[in-house]
């Protein structure tokens, strides 16, 4: 019987068997030597196919006396090593751009729309049955082999004339059938299917599909090398699971033997393709077997791959060992390094008889086919440069200019790199760059590659000027206008961040040269946002930024609708962020109102309710930063202009009633005693603007709010008929008002809405003189009658509080002196003087007031509505309290009646009520009130019931 023994084992290296009883033996203290026999040369796993063994039946291990003993002091230096190999490990950071980031953009830049096919040998399913005289333990390790074997033998499945989605979706099915086989314990079926899907990797029939080919077939082999290491990992976790930070010694034989049967069933895979990526797939659980698996396996596999013969097929074999190798074990830079290095060896294949003929045959450019070749080049780049010291950089130039400068190796380092090492070298770059052959590779891919790393990082200041002129001398000459915008957006950044607008506005008029003939620009609206975008970054003076000649004409090239607004938008973000002060400059000025306009004439019937709050928003923002000082008359023409340009947005409109207004008293205040008719005519015309704008609002309370507001104005400069003419206006504007509106999507009684105007309205009334040829309080009753008239809601007492409301303010107007007033604006009792007939007006309307309030309770008393009797009994109540003569003995009767109406049902708060009870007692002692000692003993307090 053969046993087992695990140490650092692969069945290409050489195999040790050791007689097991000779083992026991020795364990005994028997000093006889142990029968073994040893080969010092690896056997080939085919070739012992054909002598009766195999290498699963030939495995062991070293026996334990080869293994030197530690010392205490060793021990501790390989916990040491242990520790910084582990933070090398955890040195990845998140500035490594992962695999998973990159796989989106492979799949959707390396399309065909060529018939693909795949080609499966998944063997059969018959069941051999044991060859007799064999032990249990070789037959099982045969019967495996011969399940492998079956894959040549077995059924084939071909599929034809696949599209590039059904390839991929076929692909996916794999996968899952790999997952489903794998769940119902069928592993070597699981493997069958990542063997005859690794295949598919040394197929180039469709070349310009490989990359992404490889990226969907390399999901297949994550998936399976998860499942292996998982599975290792599930048996190890028992009676708990291993530590993140275990080590060989944590891992139980059976595990061990598991992960070594899988390293044996991998190395008996006759193709060199598929033995290759199936073992890196699996690279991980080399960590199960001892430490140094992964770096004694990393150079095996390197080399392996010099047996590739296709070099597209061994450059993505050698981008994949890679990212297996980052994930692993990111500390072993060395095996990194040697992929790139014998990548360099291989690309003189490219220019072979065999390649030349296969991109004939398929019609595939030279340009075309080699950048294939720039996922796997970055890739592997990236690993290596991945915190690399600078003079790697330099160590990768040598080598670049060792193979002629080749254009597609050059562009990847300038990709990989840290663009701070690249900007120190750019003149050198830019001089390896000259002397590529642009055959192959366009230099303007190069000029781009070492923009992205300008744009990131700073070259030395002497050198900024040089290149610049020798990139741009490259940049204006592309004949094509996509690949001259690609390019020439890149540089713009460099030119923004180092350069005066001089430089800027240079590069804007070739851009325009480029990309206004044939329209061209509408091919490259994305390229063109991001040149505005760079340019706002940089430049935040509006001033210079509009002093550029082809400033606005590049924007003119953006003619659709929505990029339109996306870059008008952003311009206006960046101005109202960035300009602190207000603005009277013209070219500012004029420059805006074309950006805002441009934005106005977007919306349509069409636009969305949020996108108009949205670009008003921005245009009210531009008006609020736009000031003429004391020149009130050019801040009145720019409202003018304003207004024709931005008619159809209403909040906009509502800014400049606003803003006008705002103006009208800053006139007033700054202007006080001095050219009073010149002043009042400018007032006037503020007015005649707000007048002739507000009726082109469609909300009916914006209206009305801002009539009030208009009216207010005009009364503060002394202009009495304008004021008069807008009051007029919103009261003739009530009857419109809709029961219903709507307040966030959502309909709402207005009645609320209305009310609370209405009280301001009244409010304002006070100090409005009455007009002489209107007769007496024509806008109070003219506001009455209105309320009257209106269309209330069944069952609502609004016209009635609207009643109550109106009481305060005629009894404000029958004092001598107002309570309030407005300077040189002589109100109603300058006016009337405590005329006794004006008296006698404000009684006889108070009467009739209060006689349909009256009325109204009996009503509710009728229908039972006592809450609402009671709530408005007391409203009244308390009008008459705070500015009814109370010595009258009706009024005061009725007061004391009103009281106990609404107490009588108990439907009154009866906190408020007895904060009120004492009030009326503090006032009844004060000198004069003794009618209110004679009220306060009829008011009774009643609970509720």
């Amino acid at each position: 019987m053969v046993t087992v023994e695990f140490g650092d084992h692969h069945p290409l290296k050489p195999i040790t068997v050791t007689d097991a009883k000779s083992r026991r033996g020795a364990r005994k203290g028997s000093t006889s030597s142990s029968s073994s026999s040893s080969s010092s040369l690896a056997p080939d796993p085919l070739s012992s196919m054909l002598d009766g063994t195999d290498p699963l039946s030939m495995f062991a291990a070293a026996s334990a006396s080869e293994a030197p003993s530690l010392s205490h002091s060793s021990s501790v230096g390989d916990l040491g090593r242990k520790r910084r190999e582990q933070e090398e490990e955890a040195a990845i950071g998140p500035d490594f751009e992962p695999w998973a980031s990159k796989r989106g953009e492979i799949l959707s830049r390396f399309t065909t729309t060529e018939k693909l096919s795949i080609n499966l040998f998944m063997g059969s399913d018959k069941v051999k049955a044991p060859s007799p005289g064999s032990s249990a333990v070789s037959e099982k390790v045969r019967t495996r082999l011969e399940e492998l074997d079956d894959q040549e033998e077995g059924s084939q499945r071909e599929l034809l004339n696949l599209s590039q989605q059904d390839y991929a979706n076929r692909i996916e099915e794999l996968n899952q059938s790999l997952k489903d086989a794998w769940a119902s314990d069928q592993k070597v079926k699981a493997l069958k299917i990542v063997i005859q899907c690794s295949k598919l990797l040394s197929d180039t029939s469709v070349i310009q599909f490989y990359p992404s080919k490889f990226v969907l077939i390399t999901d297949i082999l994550d998936t399976f090398g998860r499942l292996v290491y998982e599975r290792i990992w599930t048996m190890c976790s028992d009676p708990q699971p291993l530590p993140d930070s275990f080590t060989a010694a944590d891992v139980n034989d059976t595990a061990k033997e598991t992960c070594l049967n899988w390293f044996f069933k991998i190395a008996s895979i006759r193709e060199l393709l598929p033995r290759l990526y199936v073992e890196a797939a699996i690279l991980k659980c080399n960590r199960f077997l001892n430490k140094s698996g992964i770096q004694e396996t990393l150079p095996r596999l390197t080399m392996m791959i010099r047996g590739i013969g296709d070099p597209l097929v061994a450059v993505y074999a050698r981008a994949y060992l890679c990212r297996v190798g980052m994930e692993v074990a990111p500390h072993l830079k060395e095996s990194l390094k040697r992929n790139f290095f014998d990548l360099l060896g291989t690309f003189r294949q490219i220019h072979a008889d065999s390649v030349q003929n296969q991109l004939v045959l398929q019609r595939v450019e030279i340009p075309q086919y080699l950048t294939l070749y720039s996922p796997a080049i970055h890739w592997i780049l990236q690993c290596v440069a991945y915190r690399a010291p600078e003079p790697l950089l330099t160590e990768m130039m040598e080598r670049c200019k060792t193979l002629g400068n080749n254009a597609l190796l050059l562009n990847s380092v300038m990709w990989a790199f840290r663009a701070e090492f690249v900007a120190a070298r750019a003149m050198d770059f830019i001089g390896m760059i000259k002397d590529c052959d642009e055959a192959g590779f366009p230099k303007h891919l190069l000029f781009g590659s070492l923009g992205r790393s300008l744009a990131c990082a700073d070259p030395p200041e002497p050198e900024r000027l040089s290149i610049l002129n020798e990139a741009w001398k490259v940049v204006t000459k592309i004949r094509s206008p996509q690949d001259y915008i690609n390019c020439a957006e890149i540089w713009v950044e460099f030119t923004c961040r180092h350069f005066t607008k001089r430089e800027v506005n240079t590069i804007l008029a070739d851009a325009i040269k480029h990309m206004t003939p044939d329209r061209a620009f509408e091919d490259a609206y994305p390229q063109l946002q991001s040149v505005i975008r760079k340019i706002l970054t940089y430049f935040h003076d509006f001033s210079v930024l509009f002093s550029m000649e082809r400033f606005l004409p590049f924007l003119d090239m953006f003619q659709k609708d929505s990029v339109r607004v996306e870059v008008c938008r952003a311009i206006m973000e960046v101005f109202i962020k960035y300009q602190l002060e207000p603005t009277r400059d013209p070219v500012i000025l004029n420059a805006l109102l074309h950006v805002c306009k441009a934005m106005h004439d977007s919306v349509n019937a069409l636009t969305l309710e949020d996108e108009k709050r949205s670009l008003a928003l921005l245009i009210n923002g531009f008006i609020s930063l736009v000031s003429f000082g004391r020149d009130f008359e050019q801040q009145l023409s720019f409202c003018v202009e304003a207004r024709a340009s931005f008619c159809n947005l209403e909040p906009v409109l509502m800014q400049l009633i606003h803003t006008v207004n705002q103006l009208a008293m800053e006139t007033r205040k700054v202007m006080r005693g001095s050219h009073s008719r010149k002043t009042a005519a400018f007032v006037r015309a503020c007015a005649a603007y707000s007048f002739i704008t507000i009726p082109s609002l469609s909300s009916i309370f914006c209206r009305l709010s801002l009539y009030l507001l208009s009216g207010q104005v005009a009364l503060a400069n002394q202009c009495l008929s304008q004021a008069d003419a807008f009051l007029k206006a919103a009261v003739s504007l009530l009857p419109e008002v809709p029961r219903t509106i709507s307040v966030e999507g959502k309909q709402r009684s207005s009645e609320s809405f209305l009310l609370d105007f209405i009280n301001n309205f009244l409010a304002m009334l006070l100090v409005v003189p009455d007009h002489p040829e209107h007769g007496v309080l024509y806008l109070v009753r003219g506001l009455l009658n209105m309320v009257q008239d209106y269309a209330w809601e069944d069952n609502s007492d609004a016209k009635i509080r609207v009643y109550i409301s109106a009481l305060p303010l005629l009894a404000a107007m029958s004092q001598e002196t107002y309570l309030y007033s407005i300077p040189k604006v002589d109100s109603n009792e300058t006016l009337y003087g405590g005329d006794p007939k004006f008296i006698g007006e404000i009684s006889k309307l108070c009467e009739t007031l209060v006689g349909q309030v009256v009325d109204h309770l009996k009503t509710l008393g009728r229908d039972e509505n006592a809450r609402r009797q009671g709530a408005l009994a007391f409203s009244l109540f308390g009008c008459l309290l705070a500015h009814a003569d109370l010595r009258n003995n009706k009024l005061n009767q009725l007061a004391v009646n009103l009281w106990n109406l609404s107490h009588k049902h108990g439907h009154c708060d009866t906190r408020t009520s007895v904060r009120t009870l004492q009030s009326i007692k503090q006032q009844s002692q004060q000198p004069g009130m003794v009618h209110m000692s004679d009220m306060i003993q009829r008011l009774t307090l009643q609970s509720r019931t």
